[in-house]
């Protein structure tokens, strides 16, 4: 793991000294103008909206003195993002929100950019993926549609996802693989909230968003969800239409398609952050999480709520960059020279 220079540290390093009371005497550090929070993506999906919803309960509660301001830089499937905040040393007035384009924007355009190049804060919680179809379509299971597609002609069902080389295409092609190449067309939009209005107005057959994009169509009875991409069914069971909760959908693996896939939702900051600095906003993001807003937001989304800091977020990013990296040598996603 890159080390950072004088007075910023590494996750582990940063975990070790916190565990032993080494930062007891630490200056503590507090911003002192407005935060800038990037979002590497477009407005409308998972990660635009837990970035505003942090920024609504920060202001709601007065957790900080400082104003956040939430800006979208999602341009080159997020890299305007990453690239701003690599680019932003000894900053603590910049945070990014982090998903899978953390791994699969630099693996699959080859933009000068690593997760590496930031400093890990922590993990919030792992967003979860649904397959989806419009409700007016008559498949009842995911393994009713899986049938369908692999009886269909080649590139006869169209899947919306959000970008390309991205973690809604590499599920397609995982789903490909239980049936056959080439099956799917996949159709690219700049986020979730798009691609779920595609979906409801029938121009795409079928999408892997998150909960939290679809849900309200799903409430509107628009949308059905058919499994979803965990090894577990969601612990979420309060009623989110009249007759199914969360916990009603079926794993995906249950439903007889075994495919998984969890996404992170994460904060980092520029390179150089100092430990001070670093304390400061995971002792905010923990307030936010301890405010019944949280936990409504986290049950409507079914979230999986994995909360991670110091040296074992920095092991799980580590493990999951080279998971990344296998799932997208396999699909043929890599740029040249990463392979």
């Amino acid at each position: 793991m890159r080390k950072f220079k004088a007075a910023s540290m590494t996750a582990a390093t940063f975990a070790a000294a916190l565990a032993s009371g080494g930062f007891a005497h630490a200056q503590a550090w507090e911003p002192t103008r407005p935060i800038n929070f990037v979002i590497p993506a477009g407005t409308g999906g998972g990660a635009d909206q837990m970035a505003r919803f942090i920024q609504g309960v920060v202001t709601k509660h007065s957790l900080m003195k400082q104003p956040i301001v939430v800006v979208n830089k999602g341009g080159g499937a997020g890299a305007e993002g990453f690239l701003e905040v690599k680019a932003a040393r000894n900053d603590p007035h910049k945070i990014i929100i982090t998903l899978s384009n953390l791994f699969t924007t630099p693996l699959g355009t080859g933009v000068p950019f690593s997760w590496k190049d930031m400093t890990p804060v922590a993990m919030l919680a792992l967003d979860q993926f649904v397959l989806w179809v419009n409700a007016q379509a008559p498949y009842k299971s995911a393994k009713e549609y899986i049938e369908a597609v692999k009886a269909g002609d080649d590139r006869k069902f169209k899947m919306g996802g959000t970008g390309s080389k991205q973690e809604d295409q590499i599920i397609t092609v995982a789903l490909e693989k239980l049936t056959a190449p080439k099956k799917f067309t996949y159709i690219p939009y700049a986020g979730g909230g798009a691609v779920a209005t595609q979906l409801v107005g029938k121009h795409v057959d079928s999408s892997v968003n998150n909960p939290i994009e679809a849900v309200s169509q799903w409430k509107a009875g628009n949308l059905r969800p058919l499994c979803i991409f965990d090894g577990k069914r969601s612990v979420y069971k309060a009623k989110v239409t009249a007759t199914m909760a969360w916990s009603d959908i079926p794993t995906c693996k249950e439903a007889g398609v075994d495919t998984e896939y969890q996404m992170l939702r994460g904060i980092f900051m520029g390179p150089g952050a100092t430990p001070a600095q670093i304390a400061f906003y995971v002792g905010l993001l923990k307030k936010v999480m301890a405010t019944p807003e949280w936990q409504k937001f986290m049950q409507d989304g079914a979230f999986n709520q994995t909360f991670m800091e110091g040296a074992a977020f920095g092991k799980w990013v580590e493990a999951n960059d080279k998971v990344h990296f296998e799932l997208m040598k396999a699909a043929g996603f890599l740029a040249a020279g990463k392979k």
